[in-house]
This record gives C-alpha cells, sequence and structure tokens, in this order.
C-alpha cells in the first residue's frame, strides 16, 4: 500500500544542479514514515473498536502515495526526458505483490483451518477479485455495505489496494503524455488539481443517505486524495511552500497536524454526512499540506515528533500491516481468545505487528532488494507463476455446504479499513 519515501541510489545520485525550488523526492523525510506509522495506527485501533476517525488514515496513505510517485516519477523526466512505465510498472509489482500473495494465500488457509464457514465462502468470492486489484468495485457491485457487514468478509479492507494499484496503472501513463517538455510542472499541476475537483464533484452527486459505500470505495470518487498528494509533489506547489521560510512552514505543520488530528476525533464515519460532501477532501487537502510542509523543513517541531523512531519503524512496516491486521482481527475473536477490550486489542496488535515484520524480513525486502531473479522476464514468469498458483490454491479448497454457519453481521465490528 505505502511507497517508500526512500529514493533509491541513483534518485540520491541525480543531477544537483542549483534550484530555490525543493524537490523532496531527492532525500529522505523521515517524518514522512512517520506519517505512515500514524496513518495505519489509525486504521488499527479504528478497526479495534477504540477510534471512531481512525479510518481516515486510510486518506493520509492515499495522499502519501500520491506525493511520493509523482514526486519520483516527475524527476525521472526531467533527468532522462521520458518515464520508463515497464521499469516503474515493474518496482511497484515487486514492491507490492509479494506481500499481498502471501496475504492472500495464507488467510485463505488460516480461514480454512480456523474460520466459520461463512467467512470462507466470502473468502472464496472476494480472493480473486483482490488478486485482480478490482476489489473495490466487487464491493459496489455485490452491494457489500462498507460500514456494517464488512465483518463478514475477511478481505474487505483491501478495497484501498485496489485504488491504490489501479492509481498506480493510470496516473503514470497521463504523466508520460504531460511530463515533456518546458511548463511540465505546470500542466500535471492543473490537471492534478482539475482531476481532484471533477472527482470531489462526482463524490457529492453519488452520494446517498442510505449508503455510501459506492463513494467511499469507488476509484474515480476517492481519486481527489491521490490528485491532491500529486499536485503537491509538482513544481508549482514546491514553489508556493518554500516562500514560506522553514518557521512558517514549521508553524503551519503544527496547525496541520492539530486540524487533523481533532478531525479523526470528531469523525464518525456513516453518521458524519458532511465527510462525503467536502469532508474528505478538505482532510485530504490539509493532508498534502501537512506534506508539503514536512518535506520543506522536516527539522521543525512537527518534523521531530512525526520523524521520532517508534512511528517510522511503524512505517517501515505499514504496508504489511495493513494487509494482515484485518485477518488477525477476524480469526482471533473474543470467543477463541477469551479476551475482550484492551487485553485483547493488545494481542491483535502484537501478532498483526509479529506477521508485518516476518513478511517485510522474508518476503518484501529480498524480493524487492536482493532478488535478481524478480526483474525483467524472469520477474514477469515468476509473478505469473505465484499467481497461477493462487488459482490453484483457490480451486483446491472446497466451498462450505450452503446454509453453514450463518453469521449475525449486526454482532461484528466495525468495516474494513
Amino acid at each position: 500500500m505505502p511507497l517508500s519515501a526512500t529514493p533509491s541510489p541513483a534518485h540520491r545520485r541525480a543531477r544537483a544542479a542549483p534550484s530555490p525550488v525543493p524537490r523532496p523526492s531527492r532525500r529522505h523525510i523521515a517524518p514522512l514514515d512517520g506519517l505512515r506509522g500514524v496513518a495505519v495506527l489509525g486504521v488499527l485501533f479504528f478497526h479495534a473498536g477504540h477510534f471512531d476517525g481512525g479510518f481516515l488514515g486510510v486518506d493520509l496513505f492515499f495522499v502519501l502515495s500520491g506525493f511520493l510517485i509523482t514526486g519520483l516519477l516527475l524527476k525521472e523526466a526531467a533527468r532522462d526526458g521520458r518515464i520508463d512505465l515497464l521499469a516503474f510498472w515493474g518496482r511497484r509489482a515487486r514492491r507490492l505483490l509479494p506481500a499481498l500473495a502471501v496475504v492472500l494465500a495464507g488467510t485463505l488457509l488460516l480461514v480454512w483451518a480456523l474460520g466459520p464457514p461463512n467467512l470462507l465462502r466470502y473468502a472464496l468470492d472476494d480472493g480473486p477479485w483482490v488478486a485482480a486489484n478490482l476489489a473495490n468495485w466487487h464491493f459496489v457491485a455485490d452491494r457489500v455495505g462498507y460500514w456494517d457487514s464488512a465483518g463478514t468478509r475477511v478481505f474487505s479492507h483491501l478495497w484501498s489496494i485496489a485504488v491504490e494499484e489501479q492509481f498506480y496503472v493510470v496516473w503514470p501513463l497521463v504523466l508520460c503524455l504531460l511530463a515533456r517538455g518546458r511548463g511540465a510542472g505546470r500542466r500535471v499541476a492543473a490537471v492534478a488539481a482539475a482531476g481532484a475537483v471533477a472527482s470531489l464533484v462526482l463524490m457529492v452527486v453519488l452520494t446517498t443517505a442510505a449508503d455510501t459505500t459506492r463513494v467511499y470505495e469507488g476509484t474515480d470518487t476517492r481519486a481527489f486524495s491521490l490528485l491532491l498528494g500529486a499536485l503537491a509533489a509538482t513544481e508549482p506547489a514546491a514553489r508556493l511552500v518554500s516562500r514560506l521560510g522553514e518557521r512558517a512552514a514549521g508553524r503551519w505543520s503544527l496547525a496541520l497536524a492539530a486540524g487533523i488530528g481533532a478531525y479523526w476525533i470528531a469523525a464518525d464515519g456513516q453518521n458524519s454526512p458532511s465527510l462525503f460532501r467536502g469532508g474528505l477532501f478538505l482532510h485530504a487537502l490539509a493532508a498534502a499540506l501537512l506534506i508539503a510542509c514536512l518535506a520543506r523543513a522536516p527539522r521543525t517541531p512537527a518534523g521531530r515528533f512525526f520523524a521520532a523512531a517508534p512511528l517510522r519503524l511503524l512505517g517501515t512496516v505499514s504496508y504489511s500491516l495493513y494487509l494482515w491486521h484485518w485477518p488477525v482481527y477476524l480469526l482471533l475473536s473474543e470467543e477463541r481468545l477469551g479476551l475482550v477490550g484492551a487485553s485483547r486489542t493488545a494481542v491483535l496488535l502484537a501478532v498483526s505487528v509479529a506477521l508485518a515484520v516476518l513478511s517485510k524480513v522474508l518476503v518484501e525486502d529480498p524480493v524487492r532488494f536482493r532478488a535478481r531473479w524478480a526483474k525483467g522476464r524472469t520477474g514477469a514468469v515468476a509473478l505469473v507463476a505465484a499467481f497461477a498458483a493462487l488459482a490453484a490454491l483457490w480451486a483446491a479448497v472446497p466451498q462450505p455446504r450452503t446454509g453453514e454457519g450463518s453469521v449475525d453481521v449486526t454482532r461484528l465490528g466495525s468495516g474494513g479499513g
């Protein structure tokens, strides 16, 4: 899910021509790692039933992803005169798909062994859509109410991964057309801003009081978060922020962080209709401004807070932690653990973090940084083989008998993230 805030060695060696406009993607920005940690903490506590506004951590992930991917691709276009789409998609595949494949296979086997039949039935139904990065549209088409029935679906939180993956396919194509020649930054900024406004209009028009799942999970109605992050990474936005000066950027960072925190405390999902009539847009805009200010002045008090070691460490495992936590929450129920409240939450967090660390150490980092076979044609073959194995696993797991193991969704927890 989240992109790394750490550029590759090649990016760090890029030309160092002097410029009055800061280019955040050229260096490691420690506070952005911490922001990812804050985002995943919000989601973890939301799903544990302790923080009603924690679902907004997903929006923070979206804004961060839009900012980081756009900054890196614009820099590549400025340096090389072009964007290598195949290389970019290959890097994204190595970053995201191995952990996702392991979670899909591991979760299905655990649900088969330990879960109730209804959980297995929905896992078998939803898994192929997750693998195809279309889970959000599958849930929308199936009229799966995000806020009240996701407790029956072990992959329901992966709608947001699908939104990001779809963005990673489309937005680089747009940048290939726009990021050429003089004025590239202005063109990209204009398109990102126009796209964000169009996405907001769609959300307002399509929102219904009965169920907000369509606008909450639709790629078109959530694109503004990613596009506002992209806008913050463009040269015109960086030039505006650079005029603040470090002290002013630090003050803005504190004010924006406080405002976002207050909004998280006040938000209440389906019971906050204003979220879908501009609230989510304003939250994403504030997050984009916060990210831009932290990139401009990372050593201010707000920057030092977000760069604190615990938050940064959480940020480094935020993707795999996000993938694993919801299956853990559903499988380790109160009945199975014999625990409730804070005691159960502590166990859930410990197990989720442990799985995330194992995923990073044993799967993600080896494939991303050390496995030569994961690149080029052999990488493509390995990817096809991995998903063929997933398909075989799906075919091998038997469907539970119809009518077996019904679940009262009104007794389950919050939605899926």
